[in-house]
């Protein structure tokens, strides 16, 4: 017989201390670190034990005793509710301090090697509308709120419990209805809406992902600085005559809003939204939009890697620019155009943005559709000085790879959160490039993969840059040299 578990207990009165990772805050208890979400530092909370590890426990917050005087406004009606933008509490110059020293004890506290000054944060251009791209989910059974379930006149049975909004945090299957969203131009929440209504008015049924039945399943919004809007909608039809219902929905769409110079479908019968396996349709226009980036355009289609926050993008890549190029433009003596790897290249923005000062930029990524648009990328702006090939990093970039396309002078690297793979760090050391530029969204496995790469290579330069205003995501830019031998 199991023995039955303490009650976790009720603590009251406490004082939130800081910040912490993932969006929480943090106070101590009992010789323990206590996480809670939706806190800032300075308020006064009862805070009621839902997790106790052995060197942590979680909390929730069952009543707010007292704000803090550092507590800012939330601008969205679903804060607390939908699962992001979780920082909107927190005035934005204490956001910008958090990631800040987040960076710092990463890199210091898993990389364990020696760092230089780091430079002060970039702070985003914009702080709300500032996303290029969105995607919503589409459910029968929307979530409800304990105070929506308190309420005497609901009757779930009654009641339309379809929704397009956002999943819940931690629940795949849980979607919770969204009116207004403030990271992306106020003319998707119009879209939005309008496919919602107009779908339940033609008896449209939505997504249930557990029983993988239903129509309407998933939009996907992309905008675009010059102008343009893409609208991707997942259908998964059941009958042979929901194909009809679906043509029907995508008309309106493109009726009562021309805006969209870029309306797509899929029939996806997956158990997931992924869709970069599938062939998608072209309802209306292209399939694809234009990004501006200085003087450059970039073709973004619906599978395309770009980043979101398209103003800050450009003072990423600025300052990946600055370290590539920085200590030639200040070197006495000419240095030579520098042959360039451009590493997880995505649709080759970097590649092209530092084409311009590079001999050759020969750019390596996994996903064979971006390498296309790198290629396209490179062929309207007029760059003949890029290469693109698509493969796997870890099989691809091997000793032969490098034989073949010349040692490198420059390494940049820019892989997912996950960090490189020990083979790709294998690879880098041994192409023995003099500097090598690494951009992550993920200082923690960047940590991890600085140490593997200081026995080596110095770290001489650290730039946060804050892509995402509102959420606890971060953007690093290091730069690191070759140790003198």
């Amino acid at each position: 017989m199991s023995r039955k578990r303490k009650d976790l207990p009720l603590l009251e009165n406490i004082t939130i201390e800081a910040v912490a990772a993932e969006g929480k805050s943090l106070f101590h208890h009992d010789g323990k670190v206590v996480f809670v979400p939706f806190c800032v530092p300075g308020d006064i909370v009862d805070v009621q034990i839902v997790k106790k590890r052995r060197s942590y426990c979680e909390g929730r917050v069952e009543r707010f005793v007292e704000l803090s005087k550092m507590r800012a406004t939330p601008m969205c009606e679903h804060f607390g509710i939908c699962g992001g933008c979780k920082w909107q509490n927190l005035p934005y110059e204490e956001q910008l301090k958090a990631k800040q020293n987040q960076v710092f004890d990463l890199l210091s506290r898993i990389g364990k090697i020696e760092l230089p000054e780091f430079s002060p944060i970039m702070g985003s251009v914009k702080t709300m509308e500032y996303r290029n791209k969105l995607e919503f989910g589409c459910s029968n059974k929307r979530w409800y709120t304990k105070e929506e379930l308190a309420d005497d006149q609901l009757d779930l049975n009654a009641q339309d419990n379809s929704a397009i909004g956002f999943h819940i945090t931690g629940a795949f299957d849980k979607i919770y209805p969204i009116r207004k969203c403030w990271l992306m131009d106020d003319l998707h929440n119009d879209i939005r809406n309008e496919v919602e209504r107009y779908a339940k008015q033609i008896g449209m049924t939505f997504y249930d992902i557990r029983e993988q039945h239903g129509m309407l399943r998933n939009l996907m919004f992309r905008t675009s600085n010059s102008g343009e809007w893409m609208l991707l909608v997942q259908f998964h039809y059941d009958t042979p005559e929901d194909e009809a219902m679906g043509q029907k929905l995508l008309q309106h769409i493109a009726d009562t809003f021309p805006q969209i110079t870029s309306l797509l479908y899929v029939d996806n019968q997956k158990g997931n939204d992924t869709f970069g396996d599938l062939e998608l349709t072209t309802f209306k226009g292209s399939d694809f939009i234009c990004e501006k980036m200085d003087d450059l355009k970039f073709k973004v289609g619906p599978k395309s890697f770009y980043q979101t926050n398209t103003e800050q993008a450009y003072h990423l890549y600025s300052v990946v620019k600055s370290y590539c190029f920085d200590a030639d433009e200040n070197s006495e003596t000419p240095q030579e155009p520098p042959l360039i790897y451009d590493l997880y290249t995505g649709t080759g923005t970097i590649a092209n943005f530092v084409a311009k000062k590079a001999s050759k930029v020969v750019g390596i990524e996994f996903v064979p559709e971006a390498i296309e648009d790198a290629k396209t990328n490179s062929r309207i702006n007029h760059i003949e000085n890029t290469e693109f090939l698509a493969g796997d990093m870890k099989d691809i970039l091997t000793e032969e790879f490098i034989q073949e396309h010349g040692r490198p002078d420059i390494i940049i690297t820019d892989p997912p959160r996950a960090g490189m793979h020990q083979d790709v760090v294998n690879v880098i050391l041994a192409a023995a490039p003099r500097s090598i530029v690494y951009v992550s969204c993920n200082p923690a496995t960047q940590a991890r993969d600085l140490a593997l790469l200081d026995q080596d290579y110095k770290v001489v330069a650290v730039q946060p840059v804050d892509m995402f205003p509102h959420t606890p995501h971060v953007e690093n830019v290091v730069k690191l040299v070759k140790r003198a031998q």
